[in-house]
């Protein structure tokens, strides 16, 4: 089967297509097509298409895809109402990434909080009974045990 599509000639960051004649079987990309039926810069929006050549390739049993569909019906080539090339169950967002992202962010929140205070509930440096001095931090001695323990051994 015949196919009228869009090819992707321009550059990187720079779209222009070629409006070309293929067979459906070959990709997009293969740069196998049968004819040229005209051009469109993405960047300046004004398509260059032999409508003519069009008509006849369509009349021959040619199948157009939905955005060069749109795009003939702009030109006025061809009569009809527009297709919608989005997908409908799931339209394009462009914050939906980031509702996503905020929703696993809030799923973690509550566990950040328990650990933050969990960090202030530890004890403070406690004070011995009778001196009323606090206790120097617990340092580990060579031989592994806490230094108050080894002055006992002493």
């Amino acid at each position: 089967m015949l196919k009228i599509r869009l090819q992707r000639v321009g550059r990187k960051h720079d779209p222009s297509f070629r409006l070309v004649l293929t067979d459906s079987k070959n990709g997009p990309q293969s740069g196998k097509f049968l004819e040229v039926l005209g051009s469109y810069n993405a960047r300046f929006g004004k398509p260059e298409i032999k409508g003519d050549r069009v008509i006849y390739w369509v009349s021959k049993g040619a199948q157009v895809s939905d955005t060069v569909h749109n795009l003939l019906i702009n030109e006025k080539v061809i009569e009809g109402k527009k297709i919608n090339v989005l997908p409908r169950k799931s339209p394009v967002k462009k914050e939906g990434e980031e509702v996503t992202e905020k929703a696993n962010v809030t799923a973690e929140a509550p566990v950040l909080e328990k650990v933050a205070v969990v960090e202030e509930e530890a004890p403070v440096e406690e004070k011995v009974e009778g001196k009323g001095e606090e206790t120097p931090p617990a340092v580990e001695t060579s031989s592994g045990e806490a230094p108050q323990e080894a002055e006992k051994k002493e």
